[in-house]
């Protein structure tokens, strides 16, 4: 007799092909639910976009691996490989090419904002992903469309 989570997992080897793609329609139910002015957004500093935006990246990456259904620690590592600031890193030099000019003063905002990293960090990689947080965070509260584009841009591996 199968376990629940072996019934759960059978037949799952293919990411379901749907026009709205799981990711979209998960993260789609995490739009801003209060809404802020943009001069309110404007008064919020880019350490605080960078908090708000490391939790909104971490659950599009989780979204992203939900399917197909997996074991809790292969979800782990691979949702901790996607956080780690060297990754973030890399997506941030990725998305630098489809930035617009005010994103990319978010971005220098951000970039600025980064102080304090583990000792194991080189600056810049530090100074980078806080970089890419912060421009989440900031279109996250202002341009929930445009957060969604770039996401999808993005360079993710299913495993």
């Amino acid at each position: 007799m199968k376990s629940q989570e072996e019934e759960l997992l059978d037949g799952q080897d293919e990411t379901p092909k749907q026009s709205l793609s799981w990711t979209q329609a998960l993260l789609a139910t995490t739009a801003p639910f209060q809404q802020i002015s943009f001069l309110q957004v404007q008064q919020i500093s880019p350490s605080a976009l960078a908090y708000l935006g490391d939790a909104i990246y971490e659950l599009y990456v989780r979204i992203f691996y939900l399917m197909p259904l997996q074991r809790s620690g292969i979800y782990h590592r691979l949702v901790v490989e996607q956080v780690r600031a060297e990754t973030q890193a890399l997506h941030l030099r990725s998305l630098i090419p489809y930035l617009r000019d005010t994103e990319l003063e978010i971005v220098r905002r951000g970039r600025n904002a980064a102080t304090g990293r583990p000792k194991r960090l080189n600056p810049e990689i530090y100074q980078q992903a806080t970089s890419l947080e912060t421009l989440i965070g900031y279109l996250y509260l202002t341009d929930y469309q445009r957060l969604t584009e770039l996401l999808q841009i993005l360079h993710i591996e299913k495993e």
